[in-house]
């Protein structure tokens, strides 16, 4: 088995980027869902559930931990990293509640025409991140923006099952991984418990309960007219916690990865 694709998401729901190579931090994959939209009023944060249109949102992540925003029909807008004395926000991600830097007025005003209502930008810093759902992993285990851990993995032979069963292609960019596997047999990953990459280990937490974001087309940022391919999963793949799809990672420690790599499972 080998690591087929590496995939990391700068601000929550907006456009992936695909890469070659990346280091991984205490967070998951350096940089990735360190940066969020929230709702101006009530500090509720934003996503494709609610604002389908950010699926066509870019943001780039450079060496600085800054962002590149661009969109169609808006310029292009470089935000800096917040400083160490930027004012600090209250903001809400599903059951968290946290105080985060906020990107300034130029970024909310720029992501508040990009949403259509007032719209704040928000960072959080590895000092200020949340703690992993309870009673997964471990005491200590962070997570910045995403959902609930700091990785997710698929393997590139659970999606062609899921195509063929929908009975077209679907893109992997739908169910936002981080990590894709190839090489392994159709939801081989939902039996692994540990995992090596490289010189990294993983320990799988968690399979993730996938949502309404997996019927949006990340190419149109339009949405299914038959809800696939949740409407597929939630006949084979649904347990009481929902419909299943790929495996929650935390990485244990630091390290590189690179597309190509051999995966090889511990445990």
């Amino acid at each position: 088995m080998r690591l087929s694709a590496l995939y990391r998401y700068p601000l929550k729901s907006a456009k992936g980027e695909a890469l070659q190579q990346i280091g991984l931090d205490k967070l998951g994959l350096q940089g990735d869902r360190r940066w969020m939209l929230v709702d101006e009023a009530s500090g509720r944060f934003l996503t494709q559930r609610a604002v389908a249109r950010m699926s066509q949102l870019s943001a780039l992540w450079n060496e600085q931990g800054g962002l590149t925003l661009s969109a169609s029909g808006h310029a292009r807008l470089e935000v800096a990293l917040p400083t160490a004395d930027a004012p600090l926000r209250g903001v809400t991600i599903w059951q968290d509640s946290l105080r985060v830097p906020d990107a300034g007025d130029e970024a909310a005003a720029w992501v508040s025409q990009f949403v259509g209502k007032p719209t704040r930008l928000v960072q959080v810093p590895l000092e200020r991140a949340r703690s992993t759902a309870a009673g997964y992993g471990k005491d200590d285990d962070q997570v910045a923006f995403a959902d609930g851990f700091p990785l997710l993995l698929i393997g590139q032979a659970s999606l062609e099952e899921l195509s063929g069963r929908v009975g077209r292609p679907l893109e992997m960019l739908r169910f936002r991984p981080n990590l894709v596997i190839e090489g392994s047999e159709a939801f081989a990953e939902d039996g692994w418990k540990r995992v090596r990459i490289g010189d990294v280990e993983f320990r799988v937490v968690k399979p993730c309960a996938r949502c309404i974001l997996t019927t949006i087309d990340p190419q149109t940022g339009e949405r299914s007219g038959d809800r696939e391919p949740l409407a597929t999963l939630q006949k084979y793949r649904a347990n009481e916690h929902g419909a299943m799809f790929g495996q929650n990672l935390v990485n244990d420690g630091a390290g590189q990865l690179q597309v190509g790599m051999p995966v090889t499972v511990l445990e």
